[in-house]
């Protein structure tokens, strides 16, 4: 009996579902909810499931998705703009937060100064687990390249990260 598309597609994601989570949720903080990513991604992902080339770059496939998903994302969001209700929704309190939670928006923050390329390379690199050889081949870029994004990106992280810049930024210290 031939197995479905639904059911060739389903045993091809359950493996790699929490790295593509832990990716989402890094790679959206504040932009938009990572379900809706994923939810958003994975329909795309079905749709044009038939031009998959190699089962074995599946996860590289919803990835490269769900980041022109978000650049679309992007690019509508600057388009609009929000008026005072909308803008006073999105206010985020972190009075309740712990420290970690504080820490993690912090680190969100400085994630969101970096330029695209060193984001997703940081992301996919130290949160996702990616080898260097295989967000290179996501990018189409060399590994040498992925190499320099990320040490430049984790450079630019420690210099936004640091006291100082927490001081000149206003920021209060939540260390």
């Amino acid at each position: 009996m031939p197995v479905s598309k639904q059911d060739r597609f389903l045993s091809l994601y359950e493996p790699v579902h929490n790295r593509f989570e832990r990716f989402c949720r890094a790679r959206v903080y504040g932009k938009m909810e990572f379900r809706d990513l994923m939810n958003e991604t994975l329909l795309v992902a079905f749709e044009k499931f038939d031009s998959l080339r190699s089962e074995t770059a599946f996860l590289s496939f919803i990835i490269g998705i769900s980041i022109r998903i978000l650049a679309n994302n992007s690019k509508k969001k600057q388009e609009h703009y929000l008026n005072k209700e909308d803008h006073a929704l999105l206010i985020v309190d972190h009075g309740n937060a712990t420290s970690l939670d504080t820490e993690i928006h912090f680190l969100h923050q400085a994630l969101a100064q970096l330029s695209s390329e060193q984001q997703e390379s940081i992301i996919l690199f130290e949160i996702s687990g990616f080898s260097i050889r295989e967000i290179a081949e996501m990018h189409n870029v060399s590994e040498d390249a992925v190499k320099q994004r990320l040490k430049r990106g984790r450079a630019k992280l420690a210099e936004l990260l640091t006291f100082e810049s927490v001081l000149k930024t206003g920021e209060p210290d939540h260390g």
